[in-house]
């Protein structure tokens, strides 16, 4: 069974540490299903997983442009050089908010819950890894 949504765990302690207000940049690791799994009863045209993803996306982007974020990069992945052997993602991608709150904010309207639907039909597994700028010269 893939990781497709955060646990409350995992989320409260995203909550509890760091400054809400500093800026961060989300990793996604994204694993397609070959077909998406929609809910029973929801209307949506038979698709692949990635369809899925992309029809997401095009929702989404208005929902992180609202809070003050940006798409930075999304790519296909190729090939892990380090790794586990049996773990493998179809793309990655890098999303910037302003602040926490302000991902919070965004994943917590009634709006974006209803378009996540597309997200979760798409996905069989997926990794999301907050992330903040360190001080200093980077490598």
């Amino acid at each position: 069974m893939g990781h497709i949504e955060p646990t409350p765990e995992r989320l409260q302690e995203f909550l509890s540490e760091g400054d809400a207000d500093t800026p961060i940049v989300m990793i996604n690791l994204l694993r397609y299903r070959e077909q998406a799994a929609y809910p029973e009863g929801f209307e949506a045209e038979p698709c692949s997983g990635r369809e899925a993803y992309q029809r997401y996306g095009q929702e989404v982007i208005g929902h992180i442009a609202s809070v003050g974020g940006r798409l930075i990069w999304m790519g296909e992945a190729r090939a892990t050089l380090i790794g586990p052997d049996d773990e493998r993602w179809d793309d990655a991608l890098l999303v910037e908010y302003p602040s926490k709150k302000a991902f919070l904010e965004m994943v917590s309207k009634a709006e974006y819950q209803a378009c996540a639907i597309h997200r979760t039909a798409a996905l069989d597994d997926s990794r999301l890894i907050a992330t903040e700028t360190q001080g200093g010269p980077t490598p």
